[in-house]
């Protein structure tokens, strides 16, 4: 029994790595289709203020977010859809490692063909210099040092909130809902400057088929060095947070409480800490809205 143990959980991660092309297929479509919709001059919905279509976008953008992570795939998931966030979660110590490259390359592929969709769904107005796949570019007047900064800060922001939400149980189930909040804030306040992508796979698959690639590297590394950098600095706030009383300073990464499959792992004073699986339950890589419970690789 124990024997099979591994094998169950190397399956049932690969499944929730199709839960995260599903997701990114999904949310990339949405985004393309409001981009199409809200930028195509043709359409009845166009919104010819640049500025005031960022914000209607960002606010889009974000409640999309939300819904998808509460969706059962989400649940399963952790509705990351961003390989910086799986990359973060990993460093801060909430997510497997062994999952790692399977989510990148779930999400990356999910980019492609919900961009691709898109086009099949739309037709030519998605190919418009106003749409362009809804590719993602920083303003004329922006160096590409500075794009770069932007993304690394915008990422690392996100990245602290989620640590901050992880460290505090009570405010576990908040997590979807300030994943979208801040996604969808950052989309506004640079949406018109550096592009406001923080996603890798968020600007991938529009950039490819859009041929827009000489800026793509950036919003590739970026965030994923935002990523690492938001992680290092929610490592750091954690040693103060240890003065506290001991107790679970890390979310346990199932739907609830008691962990979806029987299972619920903590991080005590930094430290995975895993409970013994029911008698129906085997332990598997669940995720509770953002996170895998599984820590130990």
């Amino acid at each position: 029994m124990v024997s099979t143990v591994p094998a169950l959980a190397h399956r049932l991660s690969r499944a929730r790595a199709v839960d995260e092309f599903v997701l990114a297929t999904v949310l990339l479509f949405l985004a393309v289709t409001a981009v199409r919709w809200l930028r195509d001059p043709g359409s009845v919905l166009c919104v010819a203020d640049l500025d005031v279509a960022i914000t209607v976008i960002g606010a889009f953008s974000g409640t999309v977010l939300i819904v998808l992570i509460l969706t059962p795939q989400g649940r399963r998931s952790g509705g990351h859809m961003n390989p910086a966030v799986t990359v973060s979660l990993w460093l801060m110590g909430a997510f497997p490692g062994r999952s790692v490259l399977p989510y990148v390359l779930a999400q990356l592929a999910g980019s492609a063909a919900g961009t691709g969709l898109a086009r099949l769904v739309w037709g030519r107005p998605v190919t418009l210099p106003s749409v362009d796949y809804a590719a993602i570019g920083p303003a004329p007047t922006w160096q590409p040092a500075s794009v770069f900064l932007a993304e690394v800060g915008g990422m690392a922001a996100i990245v602290l909130v989620v640590g901050f939400l992880l460290a505090h149980t009570r405010f576990s189930r908040l997590l979807p809902y300030a994943i979208g909040l801040s996604v969808a804030l950052v989309i506004m306040l640079l949406g018109t400057r550096s592009g406001g992508s923080v996603n890798p796979a968020r600007q991938l698959g529009p950039a490819v088929l859009a041929g827009r690639t000489e800026d793509l590297w950036i919003y590739l590394v970026a965030p994923v060095l935002g990523a690492a950098l938001g992680a290092w600095l929610d490592r750091l706030l954690g040693r103060l947070r240890r003065r506290l009383p001991s107790g679970a300073t890390r979310v346990a990464a199932s739907t609830d409480s008691s962990g979806e499959d029987g299972v619920a792992t903590l991080a005590v004073q930094g430290r995975a800490a895993l409970r013994v699986p029911t008698p129906r339950a085997v332990p598997t890589p669940s995720v509770q809205d953002v996170s895998v419970s599984d820590r130990k690789d």
